[in-house]
């Protein structure tokens, strides 16, 4: 067994599975402490490289295409620090490190572990349910719906349309940008829908736009990788042709589900107030689905004349009138 302990974290290869558990200093980034330990199976390394420099060096672990759905949902965007397959070593332990390699390497090759893109995701991505507070609203995910309560600051378009449920069968993919602190992020959800709608993510009722604290909009991957994973694979197909769960890039690879039972039935929670990374945090059904008939028609009329004085007062254009109307109406 090779093991290697630093202040950022601790990589143990037992020569099947190399598993990644985060540090708990302050200086390991928020995101990679909430993701938690993480199991990777030999079969989803594509290689891993100690990279020394004059102070530090970095032991980094590169996975297969299409193994991981952590990697497909953020496309590469994930900060370097807050990258789990990323250790920081201390030049001490250098040779600690190269040792960790080695093995890998080695265990690569006598296991002849193919390096072309894998056909099904290896790894779980995080538990469900999930939920992430970001500065437009919260976002949960129950392994079945997403639903997205927005926050006083949101816009007013997507409050007048109320809380967003989305049904995992109706999601096409997921799109996800982080907030840099310089340049706002997004969390967009592409259904069958809306997936020719071009509205800002400021306006859009189906994303997030991340523009607070970009430390805590980054959790908001966590909510991304969780669907990804229940998304058809990359390598899947639809009848048509059109891959689905195709990220913001054009040229990425296009997300998808996992196996059936690769879910660990955890709670996996985040809460603004603590920032522990996981704590009880109960799953409530929208309110107005709990209303009798005559109150959800109530709410529905309010919502279509809101929308109509959004219009009238030039806030919305045409073609954003058109598309919250038709989500208004499409949840009732």
């Amino acid at each position: 067994m090779a093991e290697i302990i630093q202040r950022d974290g601790t990589w143990v290869f037992d020569g099947s599975t190399v598993r990644i558990t985060p540090g708990l200093h302050r200086s390991v980034p928020l995101f990679r402490q909430t993701y938690g330990e993480i199991a990777v199976p030999l079969e989803a390394v594509a290689g891993v490289v100690y990279e020394p420099e004059r102070k530090r060096g970095r032991l980094r672990l590169r996975l297969r295409e299409g193994a991981d759905p952590l990697l497909q949902a953020t496309g590469g965007r994930l900060p370097d620090a807050a990258d789990p397959y990323r250790l920081s070593v201390d030049i001490d332990r250098s040779g600690v490190a190269e040792y960790v390699a080695e093995e890998i390497r080695h265990a690569l090759l006598i296991e002849q572990i193919p390096k072309e893109p894998a056909g099904a995701y290896l790894l779980p991505g995080p538990p469900v349910p999930v939920s992430v507070r970001s500065s437009d609203g919260t976002v949960s995910f129950d392994g079945a719906r997403v639903r997205i309560d927005w926050s006083d600051t949101s816009d007013r378009v997507k409050r007048a349309t109320g809380p967003r449920i989305i049904g995992l069968p109706d999601l096409v993919q997921v799109e996800w940008l982080p907030n840099s602190g310089y340049e706002d992020g997004f969390l967009r959800f592409v259904t069958n829908d809306s997936v020719f709608s071009k509205l800002p993510p400021e306006k859009d009722p189906f994303a997030l736009d991340l523009w607070g604290s970009a430390r805590r909009d980054l959790l908001t991957a966590l909510v991304a990788t969780a669907v990804t994973a229940r998304l058809p694979h990359p390598s899947a197909r639809t009848s048509g042709g059109l891959a689905r769960g195709e990220l913001a890039r054009g040229d990425a690879p296009l997300p998808a589900a996992a196996p059936e039972g690769s879910v660990r039935p955890q709670v996996y929670r985040v809460s603004r107030a603590s920032q522990a990374p996981r704590i009880p945090h109960a799953h409530q059904p929208p309110p107005d689905s709990q209303a009798p008939p005559e109150d959800l028609h109530d709410v529905l009329l309010r919502r279509l004349r809101e929308l109509g004085e959004l219009h009238r007062d030039g806030v919305l254009t045409d073609e954003e009138f058109a598309t919250t109307k038709a989500a208004v109406l499409r949840d009732f």
